[in-house]
């Protein structure tokens, strides 16, 4: 079995996985980074998503050796020091979130978002979310936590 080697939040870790393993199936099964989560195994609802090398990626549609020797961040990488990252804060804030399941992908899409555009507006993030899914919230509140996030991020 082919082993990868990646830094995954910070820190150095290797693993003799399948060639159809999927990245998600890394995180969760093999690492035991349960914040990424699976929702339809199709990259339609963005519950997967994580940083790879700094950019927003579905992780149910990438395979774990397409990520030899990459940065790949998850939620659980965020807060730093026990303080929340400015994203986490504004999602929690601004009451962004019900039953959760979407919350981990769509805060690190979010910050996908704000680092290519500091500043967005309403319908820039509405237009940039639509890959991913929230079956309890109807957006308002996530597009306000988004927009908040980024002014705290320094947009």
């Amino acid at each position: 079995m082919p082993t990868v080697s990646l830094t995954v939040n910070g820190k150095v870790v290797s693993a003799e996985v399948e060639n159809r393993t999927l990245l998600v199936q890394l995180l969760r099964e093999k690492l035991g980074l349960t914040g990424t989560h699976v929702g339809c195994d199709t990259s339609q609802c963005g519950a997967c998503v994580v940083h790879i090398n700094g950019d927003a990626v579905k992780s149910c549609t990438t395979l774990a050796l397409q990520v030899e020797g990459t940065d790949v961040t998850t939620i659980e990488g965020l807060a730093t020091n026990g303080e929340l990252h400015p994203m986490q804060e504004a999602f929690r804030d601004n009451h962004a979130l019900q039953c959760g399941f979407c919350t981990p992908g769509m805060v690190m899409a979010a910050i996908d978002l704000v680092n290519k555009n500091p500043n967005p507006d309403e319908q820039t993030v509405r237009r940039e979310l639509e890959g991913n899914l929230c079956r309890c919230t109807g957006y308002h509140n996530i597009v306000k936590a988004i927009i908040a996030g980024g002014q705290a991020m320094g947009g």
